[in-house]
This record gives structure tokens, sequence and C-alpha cells, in this order.
């Protein structure tokens, strides 16, 4: 019996149980398909929010301190695997914000090197870029990260780790609980036992907790995206205008996304929606209408009211957790947000104020 038992194997889960096993804890690990495939892999993985100045101060919180960790992360993951996750700090070129007066006084506040440049700056930076503009936003320091040789890597860590078991295509169909613990998490293979119990299941969260009578109020929001394969260097830097990014790769693929659609579990890609992304990704980059696009794909996000994820102990349930509910956010709260609850689960002193993310009664 594991000392602690994770259920879902996407960028939340795989980090809570790198952090538990550094601290030296046993974990398994439950997942229901392969871990990291669902919004994990899906993901654009910009490192922080796409317009940060429009989000509560929970989530600036939580992203500030995620942005810090992920250079010594995909480092650590290069060292330890052999597998790059590609991270890449080239900045982010914003055109065409609208609340640049809101944009700029938080960026004063919370101390962000975000400025106005000029239009020779902007073609500077980025020469492919939609012309005609005259000024742009820049933030030098902002990041991105190639989120499907992220979940390798933290597989692969994993699965290195003796106090660590991974369980992949195993469905949680439910709790066995008596009283205010849980004894042990059904699967379709059998009873699984552990201390304490840890949901991380995204859009599937809310699903879960319903099981021991806990509503959590997340939802699957799809979110469809594509992939161009583009010359290396089109395009250098993560570029968002009007809501739409594109994202290069270091081979030079160019990830455009995405939308947002409230159809529940349905995964499925539309017409639509690609010549949507399509339009808005050669708005963006006119070059890119000279490029295939090589894929299409869709995930879910885990929806919640406001976007601030649900973090801390499940009410009612002393040896139950969660870690869900991060919406647009996932990849980028992730390191910040599994730390919290880390922290909380062995007693140490959180990194940041968890009374913002508790669960309520």
């Amino acid at each position: 019996m594991s000392e602690f038992l994770v259920v879902g194997g996407g960028v939340i889960g795989m980090m809570t149980t790198l952090q538990l096993a550094d601290a030296g804890h046993s974990v398994t690990l439950l997942e229901r398909g392969d871990c990291g495939r669902e919004s994990s892999w899906a993901g654009g993985g910009i490192v922080s929010p796409l317009y940060p100045w429009r989000y509560s101060a929970p989530i600036s919180r939580l992203s500030t301190w995620s942005e810090g960790s992920y250079p010594e992360l995909a480092l650590r993951l290069l060292e330890e695997t052999g597998i790059d996750p590609e991270y890449r700090q080239k900045g982010l070129l914003y055109l065409r914000v609208d609340d640049e007066a809101r944009a700029m006084a938080w960026a004063r506040d919370v101390g962000k090197p975000l400025e106005r440049v000029d239009t020779d700056f902007l073609y500077a930076k980025e020469p492919q870029a939609t012309p005609g503009l005259v000024e742009a936003l820049w933030m030098p320091t902002l990041g991105s990260i190639r989120n499907p040789r992220l979940v390798q890597a933290l597989r692969a860590r994993l699965a290195a780790m003796p106090r660590v078991t991974l369980r992949e295509q195993c469905e949680v169909t439910g709790f066995e609980r008596a009283g205010g613990r849980i004894n042990a998490v059904r699967t379709a293979s059998g009873a699984v036992s552990g201390g304490q119990v840890i949901v991380c299941g995204g859009a599937w969260a809310a699903g879960l907790l319903e099981r021991v009578d806990v509503r959590l109020p997340v939802r699957p929001v799809k979110g469809q995206m594509i992939l161009f394969k583009a010359p290396p260097g089109l395009v250098k830097r993560v570029v968002l205008m009007d809501g739409r990014y594109v994202i290069p790769r270091a081979d030079g693929r160019v990830l455009a996304g995405s939308t947002l659609e409230e159809c529940g579990f349905d995964k499925s890609t539309t017409n639509e929606a690609r010549e949507s992304l399509w339009q808005s990704a050669v708005t963006i980059i006119p070059a890119l209408a000279d490029c295939e696009v090589e894929h299409h794909w869709a995930g879910l996000r885990p929806g919640s009211p406001d976007g601030v994820p649900f973090i801390g102990t499940v009410p009612g349930v002393d040896n139950l957790s969660v870690n869900a509910g991060h919406y647009r956010n996932g990849l980028v709260l992730a390191p910040a947000s599994t730390r919290v609850l880390v922290d909380l689960l062995l007693g140490r002193e959180p990194i940041l104020d968890p009374a913002p993310y508790r669960v309520a009664r």
C-alpha cells in the first residue's frame, strides 16, 4: 500500500507524484488512459495566462511562482531523462491590445517588464508579423514549453523512481468510504489502497468526486488547435492577437490556437474550427498561408467558475484532496498549485496562502 494515491496522470497528477516522491514518499499514480494524453498534451504551452492582467490575484500568484520554476524543471528533466521539454524564453508580442492602459498598470504593480514598443522594434523581433502595425506590447521574460515533450519527460522520470508505481489504463470507478475516510479506490481491475487520496482528474474531477457526494463546479471546455509544418525560423516567438496565438517550436512547426467550446465531453474536431484557427493564424503571420496544416486536434480543459483552481482537502473526508479546475491555465499553474497541495499534505508552510483555493463546503 502506497502512502499516497494520485488519481489522474496529467501534468498536475504527475508533478504532484514527482514532488511527493522527491520528499521520500511512496506514490501510486492511477490514470484512466495514458499519462499526459488529455489536456496536458493538447495545450499550447505558453507559460503565462494569455492576458495576465485580466486575471484575479489568486491566479496571478500561482502563475508568477510557476513561471520562475519552469527553467529549472525543464533542465532537470532533460538531465534525468534525456528528453528535452523545449523550454524557450523568447518573449511574447501582444498585438492590437485594447486595454493597454490596464496592462501597463498591472505590469507596474507586479514588477513585470512589459513595455510598449514601436513598429521598428516589433518587426525586428518578428519580421513575418501582420503588416501595418504601429506599436505592440512586449514581454521579454515570458516563455513556452512543448507540452508533449514535457509530459513524456515527466512520465519517464516517474517510471524510473523506485517509490512510484504507475498504473495506466486503470480507470477509477469509485471509492470505498468508511465514515470520514477513503479506505480504497475502486478500479476496473480491483481495489487499490493508500493512505492519502488526491484527485487530479482535470475535466473528469467533478464526476469522480460526485461518487463521494461532493459537488465540485468543474466542467469540460473543449479547445481545438492546429499545427503548421513551417520552415525553422519563420516564427521566432509567441505572438498573441485578438485572443488567438501562434507558438513556434524548435523544429519550425507552428501551433495555432485555440477555441473555447461548451460541448460536454465531446472531443471531436470540426471544419468550422479548423477554418477559424487557420484564418486567425494567417492574419497574425501571413506567411503561414503557404504552409501545410499538419495536424488538428481537440482537448478538454477543466473549466471552473472564475478560473481559480480548487486545491486542498475535500470537506467531510479526512484523507481525500483535490487539485483541479485550472481552466485554460493548467500547465501555467501546475508547478505552484501542486507545490501548495504537497506542502499542505506534508505539513509544511505553504509557498502561498492556500485560502483562495479551498474547496467550499
